[in-house]
């Protein structure tokens, strides 16, 4: 429950950074050096929210099924797969070693 509050929290202050540049700044651009980190900060957060999702339990680093999900996606990825061939790869493999194991 607490990670979906996380989650939630840091939507609404992700939303919340990039609403108030164009309040602030109506008529001007952002330097160069601000666009960069701001059009990364959303990706980096889903990504670091998934992985602390996926190999953490408490204060412990857990290495199950999920892991064996992931690393299905990865290579999905990188061999330039659709979307949804990686969302049902990955699924597929953690049932799998779900069931395995």
């Amino acid at each position: 429950m607490r990670f979906w509050v996380v989650v939630a929290s840091m939507a609404v202050s992700s939303m919340a950074i990039r609403a108030t540049g164009p309040l602030l700044f109506a008529r001007r651009e952002l330097p160069g050096w601000a666009q960069g980190p701001l059009a990364l900060l959303t990706p980096v957060v889903l990504a670091g929210l998934s992985m602390v999702a996926t190999f953490g339990a408490g204060r412990h680093l857990v290495v199950d099924a999920r892991a064996a999900g992931v690393a299905a996606a990865v290579v999905c990825v990188v061999f330039r797969a659709p979307l949804l061939v990686v969302m049902v790869t990955a699924a597929a493999v953690t049932g799998l070693m779900r069931w395995l194991l």
